[in-house]
């Protein structure tokens, strides 16, 4: 197991460093932030808001509210776009329906900025890096145990100290009540054991006795915001235990452990303000305080109108998808800038991907109504339309189940199923597929019929997400091209989390998300995500196989990756498995992305993450390690 946990961190560290080498990236929807554990029910935001007040906190760690943009000085303010799309419903970490992107989500690691993890994680150099954990944390010998210690420095608002129990609480709750962490960790980890500042992560076995899989337990450690548990109880009794109650819990009196805290929220903008007693300020973490005082989020219609405020100043940190973004500074002259000065602009590690939903009977029955539309999408037009070329093609990358960096692209056999390997505009050959399979048009409309009806299926992504809206406009042509009828669908963001993530909705037909980029356990975690079972049927799905797609073989495969010690092996199952997802094809990657945009305007602020050998992710600034860059900005001039 130990050679396990070594090849596969080996493997991650290596596509991790790639920056998809001389081909051309592009870069993620700047509205998806990865792996988000927030959705949205009735909105709750801040009790005072609309109020004005000075920000300074009072005894019971409550923050004054501010309601207009003049009381937050320029010069203490880090505005960001792309992350907040309507009004905060919540500030529970251990719930549901928060949509509070600012606080509670996760991209390149958790959002460090008001719940923290145990470790930060930092796709540059595949390295976990302690936050409330000190980094000693160790495994057993057969991998069925992990120790770890809390720093004696860290922690909550309330001046009291964050311990183990306080994590063993997180993992308890979130299994009960049926939270993101039933749904991420349920299958690998079995129970915790807290001992003062000692923490115990006991592995789930299978039934030869061998961890399920020690890696997921390494994504707990870097994507798992830790609760206190005096809260947690707090939370819990005034529910009276009811666990949608829980979930749907504002938390207006929720207690962090993080350098940031609400300030205020409405449909306009979120604010969080810096906690000057923040534990992090102490010599066993940073040493400091973060630079800005304020982390600013207006809420913004759409991409168009959050880069109008970028190319204004009035954003310094951008994390939405902006086409030919280069013209910002080679053509209009504007201090504005990316992680590489020249195309992908950010590190290239996932493929947002249009789903089907295996609920709806026509599509979960026809593997070739399924393969047809995906041969005929034109990916080119995607990637010179949607992507503005700033992505490698599927003939440059032929798909797979990998992303586009060399560390995954050597994890297959590209031979063994380049036949399968699709790079799209294949109108007459998806045509063919769909006659052959006998899904044809019987009564002359131009229209295909299945079982004497008329096959009508939507193409669905958030209002507003520009790029994804241009990608689903393209896969709805295919479907004009085959005589498959494809309209699209764009609800706002705040309808649609609450949709995608339901395992029996029948809303969506073909809808978008993004997989997994780079986490500890990846690639295994994508390949999960698009065809393991282990996420059928959960509620509040959040953690992948949002399609509910189902294949026994496959899940087989799956269950043997983390067992597998043996690098022809494991090449052996990532080609097979390739082999079933694209004959079989439950979804269908649009394009190469990095996994979170971070282009950002120096007019206020400068020293901003980059490829400087500093080795700070180019993680918005919030994300894992990503957030030392809030330590580490400089005012310019």
């Amino acid at each position: 197991m130990k050679k396990l946990i070594a090849l596969l961190l080996a493997v991650v560290m290596m596509f991790s460093l790639v920056a998809c080498g001389d081909t051309p990236a592009d870069e993620n929807s700047g509205n998806n932030d990865g792996n988000v554990v927030a959705d949205n029910n009735d909105a709750n935001t801040d009790d005072n808001a609309g109020e004005v007040g000075d920000g300074t906190a009072d005894d019971n760690n409550e923050v004054a509210p501010v309601g207009n943009d003049d009381v937050l000085p320029r010069e203490e303010t880090l505005y960001f776009a792309g992350q907040q799309w309507g009004a905060v419903n919540s500030w529970n970490p251990i719930g549901t329906n928060q949509n509070n992107a600012m606080a509670i989500a996760s991209g390149v690691g958790w959002r460090e900025t008001m719940f923290e993890t145990l470790y930060m994680w930092n796709a540059l150099d595949g390295k976990l890096y302690g936050l409330l954990a000190n980094d000693d944390y160790a495994w057993n010998d057969d991998m069925t145990q992990l120790t770890l210690t809390i720093k004696d420095a860290a922690k909550w608002s309330d001046g009291t100290a964050v311990t183990a129990a306080d994590v063993k609480r997180t993992f308890d709750v979130g299994i009960e009540i049926g939270n993101g962490v039933a749904g991420s960790y349920g299958a690998y980890i079995d129970s915790m054991e807290a001992d003062g500042n000692k923490l115990t992560i006991n592995a789930k076995l299978n039934d030869a006795g061998q961890p399920v899989n020690p890696l997921k337990i390494l994504d707990f450690l870097v994507l798992q915001a830790i609760a206190q548990e005096k809260w947690i109880d707090t939370c819990y009794e005034r529910n009276n235990g009811d666990a949608t109650a829980i979930l749907n819990d504002p938390a207006d009196d929720v207690v962090w452990s993080g350098p940031y805290t609400k300030y205020f929220s409405d449909d306009q903008k979120v604010v969080l303000v810096r906690d000057d007693n923040y534990w992090g300020q102490d010599a066993s973490m940073w040493g400091s305080l973060p630079v800005p005082k304020y982390l600013a989020h207006n809420i913004y219609a759409d991409n168009a109108a959050g880069e109008v405020a970028l190319k204004a100043g009035e954003v310094d940190v951008c994390q939405q998808f902006i086409g030919n973004v280069q013209n910002l500074w080679l053509e209009d002259g504007l201090p504005i800038s990316t992680y590489y000065d020249e195309a992908p602009y950010g590190i290239c590690l996932t493929m947002p991907t249009a789903w089907f939903n295996m609920n709806i009977p026509v599509i979960a029955e026809n593997a070739a109504l399924r393969r047809a539309i995906a041969m005929a999408v034109d990916y080119d037009s995607i990637i010179a339309n949607a992507m503005t070329n700033q992505s490698p093609s599927f003939s440059e990358v032929p798909r797979s189940l990998m992303n586009p960096t060399a560390g995954e692209q050597a994890l297959y056999n590209q031979s063994e199923v380049a036949d399968l390997q699709f790079a799209g505009n294949d109108v007459e050959g998806a045509k063919a597929l769909l006659d052959e399979a006998g899904i044809v048009d019987t009564d002359g409309d131009g229209w295909r019929e299945y079982n004497g009806e008329k096959i009508s299926l939507n193409a669905v992504c958030p209002n507003g997400w520009s790029d994804w809206q241009a990608s689903m406009e393209i896969v709805a042509a295919a479907g004009e091209k085959i005589g498959v009828e494809i309209t699209t669908l764009y609800p706002e963001y705040d309808i649609y989390q609450t949709v995608f993530v339901d395992p029996n909705q029948t809303e969506y037909a073909i809808f978008m998300w993004s997989p997994d980029a780079s986490t500890p356990s990846n690639p295994w975690t994508r390949v999960n995500q698009f065809m393991g079972m282990d996420y059928v049927g959960i509620q509040n799905n959040w953690s992948g196989n949002w399609g509910q797609y189902k294949n026994e073989e496959a899940d087989a495969l799956i269950k043997q990756i983390p067992l597998t010690t043996d690098e022809t092996e494991l090449k052996r199952l990532y080609t097979e498995l390739t082999r079933i997802y694209l004959t079989e094809v439950p979804s269908f990657s649009l394009m190469y992305r990095p996994s979170m945009f971070h282009t950002v305007n120096e007019s206020v602020w400068t020293n901003y993450p980059a490829d400087d050998g500093r080795n700070i992710p180019p993680a918005d600034c919030t994300d894992g390690y990503g957030i030392r860059a809030l330590y580490e900005l400089q005012l310019v001039g």
